[in-house]
């Protein structure tokens, strides 16, 4: 044999009592090794003690004790379908009944979804006036905090300016905010490699 000796499951064959032709090899390999023979020996003892040991069959609800306590993965469709099985009544009129009261419910709301549909054109000027509505409102309340927290001049000044005015200042203060913030930290390193 090329392997100087037997593995586990080549000593599980001669154990078993297996025939073929690579069984052969094996039983010339435990003749002429010690140690596999002894081996050999240990796990035919094991065998023979395991038989002789009482068999049990497991307590009545062994099994539903077990698998309660398995995590099952229920595939959306089905838990979907129980948790709708669980409304549906169990009578046959009670059934009926659900399933006219579904149906008018449904056609009842096809009928309005099909009628919004179709007035196309007054829910466009609805939702534009809306918007509008909403617009000017935020607006307002903008102008209103923008007055109370830095008076009406400032805000007429901004007016003056427009958008593009208040573009540049802004710009300007994060320049110069930048510019004071990356001082203080220069400062702070100078001040830590003195030390």
């Amino acid at each position: 044999m090329n392997h100087r000796h037997l593995l586990p499951n080549e000593i599980d064959l001669l154990v078993d009592g297996e025939a073929g032709f690579g069984v052969a090899p094996l039983r010339a390999h435990v003749e002429q090794c010690d140690a596999c023979r002894a081996e050999l020996e240990q796990a035919r003892e094991i065998a023979a003690f395991l038989e002789q040991v009482p068999h049990f069959a497991p307590s009545i609800g062994f099994a539903d004790r077990v698998m309660a306590e398995v995590p099952v993965f229920v595939p959306w469709h089905v838990a979907a379908r129980d948790s709708v099985m669980r409304w549906v009544p169990q009578s046959r009129p009670l059934r009926v009944v659900a399933a006219a009261v579904a149906t008018s419910i449904a056609g009842l709301v096809t009928l309005g979804t099909l009628w919004v549909l179709a007035q196309g054109d007054v829910m466009v000027f609805a939702a534009g006036a809306m918007g509008d509505r909403i617009r000017d409102t935020i607006g307002l309340a903008l102008r209103d905090a923008a007055v109370a927290l830095l008076g009406e001049g400032f805000v007429a000044a901004i007016g003056q300016i427009g958008t593009v005015g208040v573009g540049i200042a802004a710009a300007a203060f994060l320049i110069t905010a930048a510019g004071a913030v990356a001082g203080l930290r220069a400062i702070a390193v100078s001040g830590r490699s003195r030390s």
